[in-house]
């Protein structure tokens, strides 16, 4: 039975009726030694029949002790070679972002693995046209992967507009569907579970980004959805200490940009310590209310960070009770949240004034004047990383190089001091 072309650089399991095997695809166990071929995790689930089966990447469907994982290598003579790669963006790069596209460029050729370290609204996103367009010049595929779902569909319309001709797959868990064999394939880091050796080029975006960062169970997918003959591109503002060391052996090359697209400095966050609880018996504290209406004053949207999910609900509801708020449009939002996609999008369009959020938008997502109060900055939800990438929302118009990053504290812990280091580190 002929395999479709839709299964090429796929994997999928023996116990998936509704895909077929062909002479072209390979077999192994899906489970063996105790690990499992799909995730590459130790496998501890047992079923009642005394069967072994992989609880890691059980959300892709079961996979257990007998299944066959079958794979079906890539085809590139699928796909034809596009004039200009199909880039249709007519934009221009600033004279330092050339500068990391040339450098993608020539290691993309060298087949070289490359670490852009560039600061938040450096303009990522347009310096990877030039190497997705040599990429689809030459008739090979491509995926642009990135931990978090907000982030996909910030990318999507972008890439969509800057490669007209081309048609782009999109894939997370909020909009299901079978990957097809799309030349190029915008997805979260979840979905290259889905692939095997399907790609010329895998850049992963927001890379030191929850869940990616520390789970072997993605960098073992990474690897696996990438040919053996391909490239991978890294992005972030927050390099990992994995990756500086995998630039310092020489496995890959580390491309830096300090400034943002328009020039502008970051903006440097400013401090407030508070000595009273930030919420008591459901009410927020007098001088936390009293920066929120501040900057609501002025006419910015506000994204107003709090730790916890369920604490977003209780400011969400004290906000909206207060009596100089009532014209004021306030929403919550949070990873569980099944208006999530919505409400971002109510934001980005201005019919919000104020969005509370967890750390669920602290990266990848570009909304225009907005000004940023943290709660709790010195909660352990928030890294250092978080700290940086969230100060990062701020500033990225070119109209409105500056504004406000507020960290709200009872404590000063060293996460805060060192964000704010390594802010007036790349400002300088």
């Amino acid at each position: 039975m002929e395999n479709s072309p839709q299964l090429a650089g796929r994997q999928w399991t023996s116990n998936q009726q509704n895909f077929s095997i062909s002479a072209d695809t390979n077999k192994i166990p899906a489970i063996e030694n105790f690990y499992c071929n799909r995730c590459g995790s130790r496998v501890s689930g047992e079923l009642p029949s005394g069967k072994k089966y992989c609880r890691a990447c059980i959300g892709l469907g079961r996979i257990c002790e007998g299944d066959s994982l079958i794979r079906l290598p890539a085809d590139n003579r699928l796909f034809p070679k596009l004039k200009n790669g199909g880039m249709t963006w007519q934009g221009e790069l600033t004279s330092q972002q050339q500068k990391v596209s040339t450098a993608l460029l020539e290691n993309f050729n060298k087949k070289k693995n490359t670490l852009v370290h560039a600061v938040t609204g450096a303009g990522k996103t347009e310096m990877l046209f030039e190497l997705i367009a040599a990429c689809m010049k030459e008739g090979k595929r491509a995926c642009i992967a990135t931990p978090r779902i907000d982030v996909v569909n910030e990318l999507y319309p972008r890439f969509e507009a800057a490669f007209a001709k081309i048609k782009i797959g999109k894939y997370h868990g909020r909009e299901y569907h079978d990957p097809g064999n799309d030349q190029l394939t915008i997805c979260t880091t979840h979905q290259l579970l889905k692939f095997y050796q399907a790609f010329d080029l895998l850049v992963i975006d927001e890379v030191d980004s929850f869940p990616y960062v520390g789970n072997s169970q993605l960098h073992f997918a990474a690897k696996n959805a990438v040919k053996k003959t391909g490239v991978r591109v890294y992005l972030t503002a927050t390099p990992t200490e994995d990756l500086l060391l995998e630039a310092k052996s020489g496995e890959l090359e580390i491309v830096k940009l300090n400034r943002r697209f328009h020039g502008g400095l970051l903006p440097v966050p400013k401090e407030k310590l508070f000595l009273r609880p930030f919420l008591k018996k459901n009410k927020i504290n007098p001088n936390l209310l009293r920066e929120v209406k501040k900057v609501l004053a002025t006419d910015h949207p506000l994204l107003l960070f709090v730790p916890r999910i369920d604490e977003v609900n209780i400011y969400l509801q004290a906000l909206r009770t207060d009596p100089d708020l009532k014209k004021v449009h306030i929403a919550g939002v949070h990873a569980a949240d099944s208006e999530r996609i919505k409400k971002v999008q109510q934001f980005r369009e201005g019919q919000l004034d104020l969005l509370i959020t967890t750390t669920i938008l602290e990266r990848g997502v570009t909304f225009k004047h907005v000004w940023v109060i943290i709660v709790a900055a010195d909660d352990p939800i928030y890294t250092t990383a978080s700290l940086v990438q969230i100060a990062g929302r701020v500033g990225r118009d070119k109209n409105d190089q500056d504004g406000l990053v507020l960290y709200c504290y009872h404590k000063y812990t060293a996460k805060i001091d060192l964000a704010i280091k390594q802010i007036k580190e790349m400002n300088r």
